[in-house]
């Protein structure tokens, strides 16, 4: 028997554990995470074969949110029964005698080494239950440590399991020194072997380098440069400002900036021109998520969904600076991206990012560096201490940063306004200070589970239009994220959401299965019809708020853009106009973020960040999600060839595009 345990960290603090024992052919895993007041605990019980796959694998215990985990796989081939599993997502069974690798529902925090070992065992690829193909491959063997205690690693890469790779490092016994999941922003879970530890910084570098190696490759084979002119040709073009399409049209880019818009039909001005045959769609500008905590993969992800621009709510702040100029040089796809400085406290509770401040003015010192590095504003988060938001916001604005965020623990909307707040994080943070009693504690999952009782909040009491009143008087806006609390909220065991139904099926069944599930922890079903009534809620104060005049700014705080599209269609559940939620996905945006002069509608001069859509959005703003092409600073890319780098089943086919030979040289 042998018993080896793995510290989990998130950037580069401790933020839980798990515990391996190993008995011959047998393993057990209890492990549990607490960051940002929240995380899995999990007890996985395995019994493997003789080449490493799974034959049994039993999941018990509470998921990110508090849900209850109780998943079982088994393989009877040997009974001639067959395979069955069972969870929250699903229950099937497989009578195939081939050998198949299962990919739990909720797997634990070393279920990326247990998938490399079987792929490898497999010769590099195996089949997966429910389906799908999983595949590991050794990318490098690397020294990591000093002296004696230095050991050589294989460095594995495993995909077919998550939207990204990820990524293990075993020894040449393949035995686990440590694995991270698959990783949308840059917030990175890693677990390592405790007693490699030290070598921490090193694997975190060694990840970061691979990823971006590789996603540079997948950047030279998705964007194209042309040093020509290109020409939307049969266009409808939105124009923000009018809130109509225009008649049959032809826009010319030239060095990434619009050139020309002109009527159909316009005759070509250069003989080497690329043409992109619109097909009659809808050229409108890129559109903006204005919640994001965005990593590599995410910024494919963006990039396909037709999101040109976001506005990062928080993140690991070199890492960060490295990619947008790695997006900014082409040298990784991905949008534009304006930055937030991420400002929370010390507490038991603390979102482990960054630097967290153990005083005043050290808080006001980071605000300080963030103005000094052209942050466009500051995000205050759960743990800080209320009376240091009057003194932040005044330090913020005196130095030209806006102030946003949640609110923090027992304080409420109201006072964070009145201390300077300009924009509230999350439509759950404002409904909390209607909700919640004296000293209860949102740096917990309550911010979440308090939504239920929103069924019987009453949008027109005092307190309700008080806030709502000061915050149109002072133009004080709202990040919604409304499309999170519907993913928590709505979410029921074995059934695709409404709000994902669009895309589910597209991507890898492994993700499938994460989103077929209840989220929130539920005694009986009046709780879950709680939350459908709470829903119902939020999206009619959603439509209050606009009717009231209070700025709304789509997020997502998501990775994927999908739950973009998700968001605009909430705003027109919530009684906005199509057309208007599109003025504010686009130049509204564009205008917030000190963008309006060079982005956000598709004027002579302004940057060519613009997306080719089947269909028209003014009147289904569904047809956001039809995105055919994509120009990202005068880069083109086309959805249908990053989903396929993604392994996700394309959506729409790419336009007829016309390439002269005289133009080929410049393709990238």
């Amino acid at each position: 028997m042998r018993r080896e345990i793995f510290a989990i960290c998130a950037s580069g603090t401790q933020v839980g554990a798990a515990t391996a024992v190993f008995d011959g052919s047998r393993l057990q895993i209890d492990s549990g995470v607490s960051n940002n007041g929240r995380g899995a605990r999990l007890a996985e019980r395995l019994a493997f074969d003789g080449v490493g796959l799974p034959v049994e694998w039993q999941i018990t215990g509470t998921s990110l949110m508090g849900g209850t985990v109780d998943e079982t796989f088994s393989d009877t081939r040997s009974a001639q029964s067959g395979r069955f599993w069972r969870s929250q997502a699903d229950s099937g069974t497989d009578a195939d005698t081939g050998p198949a690798l299962y990919l739990a529902a909720d797997p634990g925090p070393l279920a990326p080494w247990i998938y490399a070992r079987a792929a490898l065992a497999a010769g590099g690829e195996i089949a997966a239950l429910p389906s799908g193909r999983v595949r590991a491959g050794r990318l490098s063997r690397v020294r990591l440590g000093v002296g004696l205690d230095a050991v050589e690693l294989d460095f594995v890469m495993v995909t077919g399991t998550a939207l990204t790779p990820q990524w293990v490092l075993v020894d040449p016994d393949l035995r686990l020194v440590a694995c991270t999941g698959g990783n949308l922003g840059l917030f990175r879970e890693i677990a390592i072997r405790e007693d490699r530890i030290p070598v921490l910084q090193d694997l975190e570098s060694l990840m970061r380098s691979t990823e971006e190696a590789t996603l540079a490759e997948i950047a030279r084979r998705v964007c194209h440069e042309y040093a020509t002119t290109i020409r939307f040709s049969n266009v409808r073009v939105f124009n923000p400002h009018a809130g109509k399409l225009s008649p049959p049209a032809s826009v010319t880019v030239y060095d990434g900036t619009i050139a020309a818009i002109e009527p159909e039909p316009a005759r070509a001005r250069f003989v080497d021109e690329v043409t992109i045959d619109g097909g009659g769609g809808t050229l409108l500008p890129g559109l903006h998520d204005m919640h994001a905590h965005i990593g590599g993969w995410s910024g494919l992800y963006y990039l396909a969904a037709g999101v040109t621009t976001v506005r990062d709510m928080g993140n690991v702040d070199d890492e960060l600076k490295a990619l947008r100029q790695r997006f900014a040089a082409g040298t990784a796809a991905g949008p534009r991206v304006i930055p937030s400085g991420f400002l929370e406290g010390r507490s038991g509770y603390s979102m482990q990012l960054g630097v967290i401040p153990d005083s005043l003015g050290e808080a006001l010192e980071v605000v300080r560096r963030y103005a000094a590095e052209g942050y466009h504003q500051i995000k205050i988060y759960n743990s800080v201490d209320p009376d240091w938001v009057a003194p932040l916001a005044a330090e913020a604005h005196r130095l030209g940063l806006r102030v946003a965020g949640h609110v923090p623990a027992f304080s409420t909307p109201d006072r964070v306004i009145e201390d300077g707040y300009d924009e509230i994080t999350h439509v759950n943070q404002l409904m909390l200070g209607w909700l919640l009693g004296p000293g209860e504690d949102t740096r917990t999952p309550l911010r979440l589970t308090a939504m239920a009782r929103a069924a019987g909040l009453d949008l027109d009491s005092a307190a309700v239009m008080h806030t709502v009143a000061r915050m149109a008087a002072d133009g004080i806006g709202l990040d919604t994220t409304a499309v999170i609390l519907e993913r928590l909220m709505l979410s029921r065991a074995q059934t695709v959401t409404a709000g994902d139904a669009a895309y589910l099926s597209h991507l890898p069944v492994s993700y499938q299965r994460q989103r077929k599930r209840t989220y929130v922890p539920y005694c009986d079903g009046a709780e879950l019809d709680a939350y459908e009534a709470s829903f119902a809620r939020v999206l009619e104060l959603i439509g209050l708020l606009h009717r009231q005049g209070v700025p709304l700014w789509p997020g997502t705080d998501d990775g994927t853009g999908f739950t973009l599209h998700r968001e605009l269609e909430l705003y027109v559940a919530a009684g906005l106009p199509a057309v208007e939620v599109l003025q504010i996905a686009t130049l509204g945006c564009a205008r917030h973020l000190g963008l309006g002069h060079s982005h956000g509608s598709v004027e002579r001069g302004k940057a060519a960040s613009l997306i080719l859509l089947d269909g028209d959005p003014t009147s289904d703003i569904s047809a956001v999600r039809r995105v055919s092409a994509v120009m990202n600073e005068g880069r083109l890319s086309f959805p249908a060839e990053i989903y396929r780098e993604l392994s996700v089943a394309p959506f729409t086919a790419p336009p007829p595009v016309s390439v002269p030979g005289s133009a080929r040289s410049g393709l990238r």
